[in-house]
């Protein structure tokens, strides 16, 4: 008996060319039914406001249950990041080839870390 299958949630990536080439390797590129793909490679010539409306774009897609962005790509849109406050589609900044992760920039880690009181597990 053929059942139908519940399509998953994906996981979307705003990054470098490197960063994106090794998701999509990884076999996380797909394109919606309107034939817009679940990710950015972001140029030199890359616009802020095309970073900044490709994010909200994800941000609004219901088959995407993650957004993966390069740090220092969230920097230039962290106003936006820092607007976002729902569980998901959830917000993960990593590190990009050129720029190593820097923990103090990263505004949804201080958002977690102020939700737990460390004594807890201790």
């Amino acid at each position: 008996m053929a059942r139908m299958m519940k399509a998953g949630k994906l996981i979307s990536v705003i990054g470098d060319e490197d960063t994106c080439t090794g998701f999509l390797l990884g076999g996380i590129g797909e394109m919606n039914k309107e034939r817009k793909p679940n990710f950015l490679v972001v140029e030199k010539d890359t616009s802020v406001s095309e970073i900044e409306e490709t994010f909200k774009s994800f941000l609004n897609r219901p088959d995407i249950a993650v957004i993966l962005i390069n740090q220092n790509i969230a920097e230039l849109i962290r106003h936006v990041i820092d607007a976002h406050t729902n569980p998901i589609p959830a917000v993960l900044e990593i590190p990009s080839k050129d720029h190593p992760y820097d923990a103090t920039k990263d505004s949804i880690l201080r958002r977690a870390k102020g939700m737990f009181n460390p004594d807890d597990f201790r």
